[in-house]
């Protein structure tokens, strides 16, 4: 019975200190500061983000841009519409076994991701499959993102009938299932383009998001900013958008990132189905669904875009998932025993100081001034008296 006061006292020194070391961490920093230092943190999103931005990088850079009439050549010596004679019997040439190990040594080779049966380069298709899927993905978040923060922020701020009307309208959508509005419409539309694929999908991505933001914003049009907004003469557009939205920044970061990774994953389903992009152009998921029949002879044609297509997924969802971290301050990582200790013992307040005297009783000084020299009647209460307090009573030295 005695023991659960103490397990009190320890959980609310527990809590004080990990208190007390995240307002160090915090301190003199502006919002976005803590954010960055947050993000930077999760290991896995800047891991994410590192081996997404190569993605980008290798493949508009190695067989450059070809896009609306303008192109731009890249450093790899083939082209993705380039029929090179077959060398290695389309084995790819890329090796990174060492030869003490048993390995043809580190090459990367003429063709290092092999051939295909009419001797293409699969590097260089990989490549421009990759610029058509990232350029999807992008389109489709940009596109789904602003229809649903718009549409979750007019419902959300008037609530009544415009809500009415803009959520049974999102519930109509959600009830369609997008990988059926996508092949409809991609079999009609995507000869245009992955530019125009990715459009279409955005077109019908955006529902979760919407009522994500709705949520937000029924919980932020209460506050008092909004309020002293509002008495200061700001009209409706200006508090959405400027009060109430930056506010919902978090929600609808996170959010993006991951309609993202859904965007890249239902472009290549549509197009391994057929009805995403069209020949004479490809994609990740059309260069699955072309060499899905060479997968026992040529298994590496099927290879190389399955792992690019699933490293940009999984790349994009960690760093939405760092995103998340950052934003959301409950998201906090446990400090390690050695610094709640440390930060208990520098948050615990300084207790009463005995002067030990050579003779007489001892005395007990708080902030420097002797509450209790051991006489019971005649020791000096610190607090100060306060006016009309009839119940303000003497100090119990025992106590």
């Amino acid at each position: 019975m005695n023991n659960a006061p103490e397990e009190t006292d320890n959980r609310e020194a527990s809590a004080t200190a990990e208190i007390s070391i995240e307002q160090r961490e915090t301190e003199g920093l502006s919002q976005g500061q803590i954010v960055r230092r947050r993000f930077f943190r999760h290991r896995g999103a800047v891991v994410s983000m590192i081996v997404l931005a190569f993605i980008v990088v290798l493949s508009f850079t190695s067989v450059g841009i070809d896009l609306w009439g303008i192109r731009i050549p890249g450093w790899w010596q083939y082209d993705w519409r380039q029929i090179p004679p077959i060398e290695n019997r389309g084995v790819p040439t890329l090796s990174l076994i060492p030869e003490f190990l048993g390995g043809a040594g580190l090459a990367f080779g003429n063709h290092p991701f092999g051939q295909d049966e009419v001797g293409r380069d699969t590097f260089a298709v990989v490549m421009r499959g990759a610029q058509q899927s990232l350029m999807v993905m992008v389109i489709a978040g940009v596109v789904a993102t602003a229809i649903g923060v718009v549409i979750g922020a007019v419902a959300g701020y008037y609530r009544k009938a415009a809500d009415a009307v803009l959520m049974r309208f999102t519930d109509i959508i959600i009830t369609i299932p997008l990988i059926v509005i996508g092949a409809v419409l991609g079999n009609a539309l995507g000869n245009l383009g992955a530019a125009v694929l990715g459009v279409v999908i955005g077109l019908f991505a955006w529902t979760t998001l919407a009522r994500l933001v709705r949520g937000e914003f029924l919980t932020l049009r209460e506050r008092e900013f909004v309020d002293a907004a509002r008495v200061s003469g700001a009209r409706d557009r200006r508090i959405i958008f400027r009060h109430i939205l930056p506010n919902a920044v978090g929600v609808i970061v996170v959010n993006a990132t991951l309609l993202m990774a859904g965007a890249i994953l239902l472009e290549s389903a549509l197009s391994f189905l057929g009805f995403g992009v069209v020949s004479p152009d490809t994609s990740l998921g059309k260069i699955v669904s072309d060499n899905q029949a060479a997968f026992s002879t040529r298994p590496w044609l099927f290879w190389w875009p399955g792992i690019f297509i699933i490293t940009i997924a999984l790349c994009v969802n960690f760093i939405g998932d760092g995103l998340r971290d950052a934003f959301d301050p409950r998201q906090k990582k446990m400090p390690s025993e050695r610094a709640m200790a440390r930060a208990g013992r520098s948050s615990t307040p300084a207790g009463p100081v005995q002067d030990a005297g050579a003779a007489g009783p001892a005395s007990v000084t708080v902030a420097g001034e002797a509450v209790y020299t051991g006489d019971v009647e005649n020791y000096h209460d610190p607090r100060p008296e306060e006016p009309g307090d009839a119940g303000h009573g003497r100090l119990d030295p025992e106590r």
